[in-house]
Formats: C-alpha cells, sequence, structure tokens
C-alpha cells in the first residue's frame, strides 16, 4: 500500500491513500477493508471468508446432511471479530489528512440511492497529464477542499499488464516503455470503471513498480459520491472518457517533471541515475509528446503547475460541490413524509397476533422492564420471528422412514444456502436466535449509524461472505423506523450481486412508513414482523415504539426523550 508525504513551511498533508476510500487488501486469509482517510476508531469496510458464526460453539453431535445452510464437510465454528487487528498498531497519522488545524477523515458513507432505492450516479473526475506532473497532488487536494466523507480514488499505475519473462527483463533494465497505451490493460479498466459508475463493488489489481508484476492480492473498491480516476493516458480511451463528468489536464513543465520523477524513482523504486534518465529520454519523453499531450484537447480544465495552482483547484470544487447538491437528497426526511395512507404491501408477513406474541410485547414495551427481563422476553420474540421466517422460504416433499419402519410424508427446506446478516449494533442480538435454528450458518454484519448533524444513515463497516451472491439473506434488525438504515443495507448487499428476492428482512418491531419505503424501493424483498406500529416522532423513533433496543439489551444508559 503506497502512502505518499507532502510537507511544506506552513502545511503539512499526511494523505493515506489506497485506491479506494472502500478499498481493501483481500487475501485469501480474509484480510479486512480500510477506508481512505480513515477515522482509526470506525473499523473497517469489508470482510471476505467470513467464519459460520459468531455466537454458537462448534456442533459435537451428527447432524443430518439435509440441514439447512450446509453445504459441505462439517467446518470448526470460528469466532469473529470487528476490529481489525491492524487498527492498534498502525500509525493514525497515516489514516487522516490533515492541513493547518483541519483533520479531514471519512465518518461512513452516506446514502449512494434516491427514495426509491435506485443508484444516484457518483461524479468522475479524470485526470490526466505527464508522468511526475503532480496529478496524484492535484486529487488530493480536490479530495481535501471538497470535505466529502466518501470519495473513491482510483490510479491508472495500477492496470499495467503481466509482463512475460522477456518483458519483466526489458523492464528491469529500463527498456520496457511503460507509458505506452498498449502497456495497460485497457479492456480491465473499462470494466472497472462501469462498475464503479454503477456503484458496484469491483477488485483492482495492485501493480509492484519494483518487481514489475502485479502482487497476488488485489484491493476491492466501491462506487461513491465522488470518483477520481488519475493516470499518464486517461484520456486515451474514448469509452472511458465517455464516463468522465469533469476531464482536469495537470500541466507541468518538463524540467520539473523530468526533476521529480528523478527523485521518487532513485528513492522510492529502487532505480539508479543512469536507467531512470534512459528510459526518460528513449521512452516517457516521446511518449508523452506522442500520446499523452494530443489528449489536452479533451480537457474542460487545464491546471498549470499542478497543486500550486489554488485558484484553479477553487473552481474545480466549487464545481464539483454544485454538481453534488444537484444530486444529493435528504433521504429519511424525504422516507419519514411519503407513503402516507396506502395500504400495506403483499411483501410483508406480519406474525399472528395471538395472547403469546402481544404478551411479549408487553414486556419488552414497559419501561419498567428490567434489563434481565428485557433480554429474556426479546430472545423469545426473536427466536419466533426467526422460526416464522424460515417457514417463508420454499420448501420440498421428503418422505422418511419412522423409527417404527412406517413411511412418513413430510418437508424438507429446499434452500440449502441460508446467510444472515445483521445491521448493527441492534442487529446482533438477533444472531443467536437465527444460529440456534440453521446450525453451520454463515453470518455478516454491517454497521450502519446515524450521522447526528444530518440525520441520515452512514454505513461504517461491513463483514460478508465472499460468495454472499449464492445466498439467500435474512437480514436482521431489531426495529425499523423510516427504514433508512434498512434500505442501505439492501443496497449493500444488492451491490454484492444478491438478487433482490433472495433477500428477507426480519426484525422485532416495524413502523408503517418504513414497510412502505422498503417495499416501494425493493417489492422482492419479503419483510416479517412481529408488530407494526402506526407513526414515527420528530426525531425518528417509532411510537409508541420500545424506546432504544441496543441502549435497553446492552445496558447503555438511555435519555428520557427516547420514551
Amino acid at each position: 500500500m503506497a502512502a505518499s508525504n507532502t510537507t511544506s513551511q506552513n502545511r503539512q498533508i499526511k494523505f493515506y491513500n489506497p485506491s479506494s476510500s472502500a478499498s481493501s487488501d483481500s487475501d485469501d486469509r480474509g484480510d479486512l477493508v480500510e477506508q481512505l482517510t480513515v477515522d482509526p476508531n470506525c473499523g473497517n469496510i469489508e470482510f471476505y471468508g467470513c467464519p459460520a458464526s459468531p455466537t454458537t460453539v462448534p456442533a459435537k453431535n451428527p447432524q443430518c446432511l439435509d440441514s439447512p445452510a450446509r453445504t459441505g464437510p462439517p467446518r470448526r465454528r470460528q469466532r469473529t471479530t470487528s476490529m481489525n487487528n491492524q487498527v492498534t498498531t498502525a500509525n493514525p497519522s497515516e489514516c487522516v489528512i490533515r492541513s493547518n488545524n483541519r483533520t479531514i477523515y471519512t465518518a461512513g458513507r452516506p446514502p449512494w440511492y434516491n427514495c426509491a432505492g435506485q443508484q444516484v450516479e457518483p461524479f468522475v473526475i479524470g485526470i490526466c497529464g505527464g508522468s511526475a506532473s503532480g496529478k496524484t497532488t492535484v486529487a488530493q487536494k480536490i479530495i481535501e477542499s471538497l470535505d466529502v466523507p466518501w470519495v473513491t480514488l482510483l490510479s491508472m499505475d495500477c492496470f499495467y499488464k503481466v509482463l512475460n519473462e522477456k518483458q519483466r527483463l526489458q523492464a528491469l533494465g529500463n527498456e520496457y516503455n511503460f507509458d505506452h497505451p498498449d502497456a495497460f490493460d485497457m479492456d480491465l479498466l473499462l470494466e472497472v470503471m462501469k462498475k464503479l459508475k454503477e456503484g458496484r463493488k469491483v477488485e483492482v489489481p495492485v501493480y509492484n513498480f519494483v518487481t514489475h508484476s502485479r502482487e497476488a492480492n488485489t484491493k476491492t473498491m466501491y462506487g461513491a459520491n465522488v470518483i477520481i480516476f488519475e493516470g499518464i493516458l486517461v484520456f486515451h480511451s474514448l469509452e472511458i472518457l465517455k464516463l468522465m463528468d469533469m476531464k482536469i489536464f495537470v500541466d507541468t513543465d518538463p524540467d520539473i517533471r523530468l526533476a521529480r520523477r528523478l527523485k521518487r524513482d532513485i528513492s522510492q523504486r529502487g532505480r539508479d541515475l543512469k536507467g531512470v534518465l534512459k528510459q526518460y529520454l528513449n521512452m516517457v519523453k516521446p511518449s508523452y509528446a506522442n500520446y499523452i499531450a494530443p489528449t489536452m484537447a479533451h480537457a474542460d480544465i487545464i491546471v498549470p503547475r499542478g497543486g500550486e495552482n489554488k485558484v484553479a483547484i477553487h473552481l474545480i470544487v466549487q464545481h464539483v460541490h454544485t454538481q453534488l447538491q444537484l444530486r444529493g437528497f435528504k433521504l429519511r426526511e424525504a422516507l419519514a413524509n411519503s407513503y402516507n395512507d396506502q395500504p400495506m404491501p403483499n411483501s410483508l408477513h406480519l406474525l399472528p397476533a395471538t395472547p403469546q406474541i402481544k404478551g411479549l410485547h408487553t414486556f419488552i414495551r414497559c419501561k419498567n422492564t428490567s434489563r434481565d427481563e428485557f433480554i429474556f422476553y426479546s430472545k423469545r420474540l426473536i427466536r419466533l420471528v426467526i422460526e416464522y421466517a424460515l417457514s417463508l422460504f420454499p420448501f420440498k416433499d421428503a418422505v422418511v422412514e419412522t423409527p417404527q419402519g412406517v413411511l412418513y410424508e413430510g418437508k424438507r427446506m429446499d434452500s440449502y444456502k441460508i446467510c444472515g446478516v445483521s445491521i448493527l449494533r441492534a442487529g446482533e442480538t438477533m444472531e443467536q436466535a437465527i444460529c440456534d435454528v440453521c446450525k453451520d450458518i454463515r453470518i455478516g454484519k454491517i454497521l450502519i449509524q446515524t450521522n447526528k448533524e444530518t440525520e441520515e444513515p452512514e454505513l461504517y463497516y461491513l463483514r460478508l461472505p465472499k460468495d454472499i451472491r449464492e445466498y439467500k439473506v435474512i437480514l436482521m434488525d431489531a426495529t425499523v423506523a423510516t427504514g433508512a438504515a434498512a434500505m442501505m443495507a439492501i443496497r449493500v448487499l444488492l451491490d454484492h450481486d444478491v438478487k433482490e428476492e433472495n433477500i428477507m428482512l426480519a426484525s422485532l418491531l416495524m413502523a408503517e412508513i418504513g414497510v412502505h419505503s422498503i417495499a416501494y424501493a425493493f417489492p422482492k424483498v419479503k419483510i416479517v414482523t412481529s408488530a407494526l406500529d402506526p407513526e414515527i416522532n420528530d426525531k425518528f423513533y417509532v411510537i409508541p415504539g420500545i424506546g432504544n433496543f441496543g441502549d435497553r439489551y446492552f445496558g447503555t444508559e438511555p435519555s428520557e426523550d427516547f420514551y
């Protein structure tokens, strides 16, 4: 993972520079993801190879091979954690941008979709220029000035082609032309750019300039509010050019570029002076004249002197802010004021209002119920919700022989790949119930919290099985008010290629407006709950509701406003 530091007399910027604000170094060990400009206290974004569950112990008795969620030989259940081990050892200064007295970091990803659950196209900025012209510095300055919490930074350097043995020897001898269009995998680059534009997850290769090869690990990236794509031949492909909303060319004096390249290649890439000059004169300089400089005609803005040109960067930032405002929205407020007096959707499945269900709700809704009793009765109700949710999966006929030698015609679940995903933190309380019902079920986690200033949900962290697209997913959250957090979680699953019809949302309590919002945006998602309350208050809490479920369950003190 590369890091670049720029210092000056009155200004110091420390820039944590993975290829994306939602990128990861993923490998066979299931490494975690860290965001671009991440607050170390926020945790991470993506985990792969998720173990079965964090809440149950290994099964000691043989199981029926037709048990739900069983897809292979028995696996030893392992515990998972919600913190990256690297966070405790990483230098926090590498995870933020600091400028004067300002500290900029991503607090969480805000909504990237509208009230209908549809993607909102990100604003794509292309930054082109010669080698060592200051493209990355300009990108850093734009990110710093934008003060937007979710930005994806993609470098064209990641897409150099895999070299054969002959080409690798040429590269080691400074005889391979890395500045020619044929040196880049343009097909892969176009595919990645299209997916990012659609807000989908992509795997980006990591190129090692010391060994002149791609590393085994990749970086996982997502689309964002703003995507910045920088490289020497960013404007070369007309198909990629069409995906950009703003095109910037960084024009820097050739002597300055040569001096920067000498310093970079000698200090960072293990080259010698003679080799760098040979490569520059024979390949870099001619390629700039033949392939890079002519693309200046495609630029909307030409920035002389690179990152030192504060006026140009200020104008760029102003334009981007204007475009983001035109595309922006207040999701939670819009959801709260929609779908009034509408009939309940067919996708809603409500537990029968039996005396037992009402009795359990009486206990958990009462403000005087002790924490021990609240947990006890909540667990009983959660188990009923999960059992009811499982009954909605498809079943097939099955015939078994009883101990008395008589055939019995029954049913078996027709879905063997089931995954539970909890919306942290309240949704985590439902994990034990689903693990008790479905042995060896895989568990994912998504942390979504409300921004106190904007009142909008923001994505902080997620951990999902790598092959989750093959599963039927039970999404778990204890309560649903406006449905904003649930919609974000569903959107995350869809971005991981989970089919909408394979998602089921299970909750103890929902507000009617939340049900309408989710059903309107995602009509194929099944919604399961034990009770439906008629309204929410101005703080977006369900009325009459059960208060803040997470605070009551985990024992953190709520304020009086929750009741």
